[in-house]
């Protein structure tokens, strides 16, 4: 399917009013953060309930905004903080409207508590109760199973290897006291030798293992993710799945966030930066993405906010120079 079929259907999403244009590069954080103070809040008021997409990959990207421009975040979070906070209740909640997955929403919601804590807005002993939530999930080959039919992954469905990624952040988070945990370990073993299919499976191994673990056979890994997703950027800037399918918001800022965790160079330095000239130029004027969907040109709402939280992410995140 087309890139201007894909957003020719995007424009369909129920959720959204007003009808989408391309937004000026300039305003992209801006809207990006308007729409999403706007939208996190929304799903409780509206459902009753707390969702993986705006109570977890889209309160991340409002946290890390807030921090350089909390006027425009303003109390969008406060709700979302509570939930977070009481990981006990999520084990209670029905999720995402009667999808119910509830490996995946504590993973999920578990990312947003240990970005919480990590801003002094939650307390540890909330993550290390989630922590202790997200490690009983995990398989005996270190990984974590959220197989929703959806292998290869979507900003809402993850996939094995972004699922065992943000696991594996939040464990670490959750062990203040740096020692090495089975469960960390057997994430780590399971993500060093997973296979690099696609560019979510690249990125998440760079997003999941640290550039200062030790041993060959991690360096390794993160040395063919890292050439895998600078040889598969397009002449635009933007990343698909594959290098034979047209690029994908959610694929991109996978991509731009898994090389920031690279040291700075001119190599890196220019991929990020087209990858996020790319994100801006996608931006619809709402300042919303269009949804990653599998397979692309469907309309969820649920999509369209996590696509747009991962997006937010990859423009405002910093890693070593930028």
């Amino acid at each position: 399917m087309t890139r201007a079929l894909h957003s020719f259907l995007a424009f369909a999403l129920i959720a959204v009013v007003a009808q989408r244009s391309q937004a000026p590069v300039d305003d992209a954080t801006r809207r990006a953060v308007k729409y999403l103070a706007h939208e996190v809040p929304r799903w409780h008021a509206d459902e009753g309930c707390y969702s993986c997409h705006n109570n977890g990959d889209a309160a991340r990207a409002l946290m890390a905004a807030s921090a350089t421009d909390p006027a425009a975040v303003g109390s969008a979070l406060a709700d979302t903080l509570k939930w977070l906070a009481d990981p006990p209740a999520w084990n209670r909640a029905v999720v995402n409207r009667g999808v119910d997955n509830k490996i995946l929403a504590r993973i999920q919601f578990a990312g947003a508590l240990s970005d919480a804590v990590a801003r002094g807005d939650a307390p540890y002993t909330a993550l290390k109760v989630a922590a202790d939530m997200v490690a009983a999930d995990q398989e005996a080959d270190g990984f974590w199973r959220v197989d929703t039919g959806d292998n290869l992954g979507s900003p809402v469905t993850y996939g094995a290897a972004l699922a065992t990624a943000m696991a594996l952040k939040v464990l670490v988070a959750g062990n203040r006291d740096a020692e090495i945990t089975p469960e960390i370990s057997r994430a780590r073993t399971w993500l060093t030798g997973a296979p690099q299919r696609s560019v979510p499976d690249a990125a998440a191994v760079l997003l999941g293992l640290s550039p200062a673990a030790k041993g060959d056979a991690i360096v390794g890994a993160r040395r063919r993710a890292a050439d895998k997703l600078f040889a598969e950027q397009d002449a635009r800037g933007g990343w698909g799945p594959f290098p034979t399918v047209a690029a994908e918001p959610f694929d991109t800022a996978l991509a731009v966030l898994a090389l920031q965790t690279l040291a700075a160079g001119p190599g890196r330095d220019r991929a990020i930066a087209s990858g996020r000239a790319w994100l801006r130029t996608s931006q619809y004027a709402d300042g919303s993405w269009p949804e990653t969907t599998r397979p692309a040109g469907q309309i969820s709402y649920a999509q369209s906010i996590s696509t747009t939280g991962w997006c937010l992410l990859a423009l405002i995140q910093q890693g070593p120079g930028g």
